[in-house]
């Protein structure tokens, strides 16, 4: 794929935020187990990095081509730990499309501007403890009493919650069961009956706050449903193809880095007589990991040019997903193997990748999860 002046540009200016802003301040926000993230989406959106497809009226950027999202998840992918990619992309590709896509005049104004602005932060609310990849056994209900839904249940895994201002919720809206009868709602956390009830300690992340929700009669206004009432779950089910993408999206570049920083290791690494990199097994089989990344990098373009054309891509999200989740834990693993004792220590930068790619083949649908829809696209259940 060729890439306009403009479009390199735009790279190089995610590159710079992501060295001067997220890099340096890494090993503070993994100690503190948070990101300032009201500080660092308002710096992102000083550089044009909010809503690049959005209408620029709501914050966004108005660009209709959504290489510059490929571009952003690439670079954003380049931070040295998973965490603001993950924090980030959540904001702007996972709680936020719906809004923009079914939201009214009144709820973008109010919701996704100041989002776009960086001014809120938001987080996408659908796991729940018994509903995790599985979207359509959520229990959580909405009960619509006057103008009012009043809400009952708890979500657990939600990316950003300490800190949201808002969230998009999705929630039972009616007794039919299954993917029917479920809504999106808009919930500000500062309503009455919504609480954190923990944050987690995760293995890996550990700069993104993720909590667990709890809704005890939450009280919140019909009007703040996104689009059509008991449409929820479809409307969900298109944001996670962009979800998924945005994962794989930003593997290959950060793959790329991991196979770069551990050659110019390995060049300096003395062992039986010469550099580590010159045995010829070890060099074999980094090119065998930079030709699957680059495979992974040709095919994500070919689904950007989908997206491009307004095409289905939910069989292809669900591949790049997969072949992205596993390609990093591979080639992690493989740079801690080359690190040796070094790749096992905390002294590092091997840990912390070790421990952050993982969660790549779990969150924003498992492995399983994207070979059931496989299965099924397939014609092979």
């Amino acid at each position: 794929m060729k890439f306009t002046a403009e479009q390199n540009d735009f790279r190089q200016s995610v590159r710079t935020f992501v060295d001067r802003e997220i890099n340096p301040n890494i090993e503070e926000w993994e100690s503190a187990g948070m990101m300032p993230l009201h500080k660092l989406f308002a710096k992102a959106a000083e550089v044009g990095m909010m809503g690049l497809n959005y209408d620029e009226e709501y914050g966004g950027q108005g660009e209709d081509d959504p290489t510059y999202m490929m571009i952003l998840a690439e670079e954003v992918g380049r931070a040295q730990h998973g965490s603001f990619p993950m924090a980030f992309g959540s904001h702007v590709q996972m709680a936020t499309p719906s809004l923009h896509r079914y939201g009214t005049h009144e709820q973008k104004m109010q919701y996704l501007k100041p989002a776009m602005e960086g001014a809120m932060v938001a987080a996408i609310a659908v796991s729940e403890p018994e509903a995790g990849s599985d979207v359509a056994s959520i229990r959580t209900r909405a009960v619509r009493d006057g103008d009012d839904w009043v809400i009952n249940g708890s979500k657990m895994w939600i990316t950003n919650s300490l800190q949201a201002d808002w969230l998009c919720l999705l929630a039972r809206t009616n007794d039919e069961g299954g993917y029917r009868g479920c809504s999106q709602i808009i919930v500000p956390t500062s309503t009455p009956g919504f609480s954190v009830a923990r944050k987690i300690d995760k293995l890996g992340m550990r700069a993104s706050d993720t909590g667990v929700l709890a809704f005890d009669d939450m009280r919140v206004p019909v009007a703040n449903t996104i689009g059509e009432i008991d449409r929820g779950f479809q409307q969900q089910m298109a944001q996670f193809d962009i979800e998924r993408m945005w994962a794989a999206f930003g593997i290959p570049a950060k793959c790329d880095h991991y196979l770069q920083m551990t050659r110019d290791y390995a060049r300096e690494r003395k062992m039986f007589g010469g550099s580590l990199m010159s045995m010829q097994y070890w060099g074999y089989k980094m090119a065998e990991l930079s030709a699957e990344i680059d495979l992974l990098r040709v095919y994500n373009q070919h689904v950007c040019e989908m997206i491009k054309n307004d095409e289905d891509i939910s069989k292809e999200a669900s591949i790049a997903k997969l072949t992205a989740g596993r390609l990093s834990q591979k080639v992690v693993d493989w740079c801690v193997q080359m690190h040796g004792g070094m790749g096992y220590v905390e002294e590092g930068w091997t840990g912390r990748a070790y421990r952050d790619s993982r969660l790549t083949r779990i969150a924003g649908g498992s492995d399983e999860t994207m070979l059931r829809v496989l299965m099924r696209k397939g014609g092979f259940q």
